[in-house]
């Protein structure tokens, strides 16, 4: 259940990574292409790529975290016997949750904090904005769960 739960979030979460690049991307040119062709500038271009930077950035963590293409040490790791890198493997993904309840509690208290601050050029709340740092929290949540039944489980090659 939970593995299936997670695999479907990252797919989800993959299509809208390429549609938030693309739109990133795509504002950017736009931005560009105003301010040196035609003189003019887009006062809300460089506020929502910003935006766009930033949840990009946590929701890419989750899914590369899913993945598995996460930069890791792990010269040491590979030369354990198995009962001590089943146990490393097990610390890492409690360890990993720990971090990502962190990251759940105080981006909601952070969302809360700033929950009156308005954007300067969109108008939008800076609490939906900061909201992806316990979303993205959960979604590891999530993931790491995943990888931690698997790993109890003895499959843990597997998603």
């Amino acid at each position: 259940m939970i593995k299936k739960a997670s695999f479907l979030i990252n797919q989800w979460i993959e299509y809208l990574l390429f549609g938030m690049g693309f739109t990133m991307a795509l504002i950017v040119a736009v931005q560009v292409f105003c301010r040196y062709v035609l003189n003019q500038s887009l006062f809300w271009s460089e506020e929502l790529a910003r935006f766009l930077l930033v949840w990009l950035t946590f929701l890419g963590a989750s899914s590369a975290y899913y993945r598995k293409v996460n930069p890791g040490v792990d010269f040491l790791y590979i030369k354990l016997p198995l009962v001590l890198k089943k146990a490393s493997s097990i610390l890492t993904h409690l360890a990993s949750m720990a971090l990502f309840v962190v990251m759940v509690v105080y981006g909601c208290k952070f969302a809360w904090f700033v929950r009156l601050q308005i954007s300067p050029a969109l108008q939008i709340p800076k609490w939906i904005i900061l909201s992806i740092i316990p979303i993205s929290g959960v979604i590891l949540l999530i993931h790491a769960a995943t990888f931690l039944f698997a790993e109890l489980k003895g499959d843990s090659n597997d998603h």
